[in-house]
Order: structure tokens, then sequence, then C-alpha cells
């Protein structure tokens, strides 16, 4: 009850520091965005968070207009190759990202807006990667039901901005080895846990560029 409550002040302490700290991007980045292609400046996308409930995760647009709706139809064979990578590609091989989007996605600014996730309560500034519903069935159907409880584990807290799979290896951790590892977060509820993912993140963000 303890770590909930000062896990808590602390997240809606610091996303309100980020949000001010950070407000030339909020100005700059939207223009950028609907310079390099139209559509929206934010993309809406369901994840699963605390206790199995899904939320509506916030971020910057990285990807061409409405590319969902039509782009694996047509590309079965990336989307095979999509499915078999853990539901990811790399940003060389990956037609649907803009040239900003890159750019975004490479220095980890598309997930800033995450932020206001925080400070409604959906998410927290450090936690578990949120992830989706498909994964989830995915997962279980790739590694069996060995998943299954580190992902109920998983959804014990909060989700978070960074977390411990930001700070080891992110893409080149296995699923089922990054679950065990939000799991692991999870059971130690451990505030100097936290603050040692907190020192690690920016580390982790510079290695990526």
């Amino acid at each position: 009850m303890f770590y909930t409550a000062i896990k808590r002040t602390l997240d809606i302490l610091a996303s309100l520091i980020l949000i001010i700290l950070f407000l030339p991007i909020w100005v700059i980045i939207p223009i950028l965005i609907k310079m390099d292609s139209s559509g929206g400046v934010f993309f809406l996308q369901k994840r699963v968070g605390l206790s199995g409930k899904v939320f509506k995760i916030f971020k910057f647009r990285t990807m061409k207009k409405d590319v969902d709706k039509y782009f694996w139809a047509k590309h079965p064979k990336l989307y095979k190759k999509f499915k078999a990578n853990s539901w990811k590609l790399t940003l060389e091989e990956d037609p649907r990202i803009t040239r900003v989007g890159k750019v975004l996605r490479q220095t980890s600014i598309d997930e800033f807006p995450q932020v206001f996730n925080i400070l409604k309560g959906d998410m927290s500034l450090i936690g578990p990667r949120p992830i989706r519903k498909n994964e989830v069935k995915d997962a279980i159907s790739r590694y069996g039901k060995k998943v299954e409880k580190p992902i109920r584990q998983s959804f014990m807290v909060r989700p978070g901005l960074t977390g411990p799979w930001q700070v080891s290896g992110r893409n080149d951790v296995p699923w089922d080895k990054r679950i065990q590892i939000d799991a692991d977060y999870a059971k130690k509820k451990s505030l100097m846990y936290d603050f040692i993912i907190a020192l690690k993140t920016p580390t982790a963000l510079i290695s990526k560029w």
C-alpha cells in the first residue's frame, strides 16, 4: 500500500514536471509531423494495463495516415515477418514509418505523450512495457502456457513509460524473456529498483542512437 501511494504521488509530480520541462517539444514536434505527412499529430492504441484493464496509449504519430487499414493486406509476406518477429520490424525495413517518424522512434520522442497517460493514472513513469492484447494471444500460441503466469504477474502494477525491459537490451530481448523481466519487476515493488531504472534510462536511450 505504501509503495503504491508513494509511487502514484511521484508519478503525478514527475509527469507535471516533464510536461513543463519539455514544453518546446509539444510545439515543435506537432509542426514537424504535419509538415512531413498528412494525418493527425497523435496516435492512440489500445494496450493492457493494471489488472488487465485495457486503455488507450498516447504517442506522437510516426506512421503514414490510415496505413493499418490497407497495408498488411497488400504485403502478406512482410506481415508474416512482422508477426514472426514478435510484432515488430526494424525502422529500415518498415515502409509504414514516415521520415520524421524514424527520428522520433530512434530518440523515443514518440513516447513522450505517455506522460498524459501517467497523469491520468493509466501508466506509471517506471513499470512493465504496456502490451497489446494480440501480443498476449500470439505469445501463448508461440511459447505455450509457461508465459501465462508472468503475463498475469506483469499486470499487478501499472505499465511504465520506461522500465526494466528498456534498460535490459530492449528489442534484443526475446518476448518470453522480456515478459519474465517485467513479471520479476512487478513482484519486487521496490522504489529503489525504480530509482535504478530511472538512472539507467538516459544511457539506454543514447545507446539506440
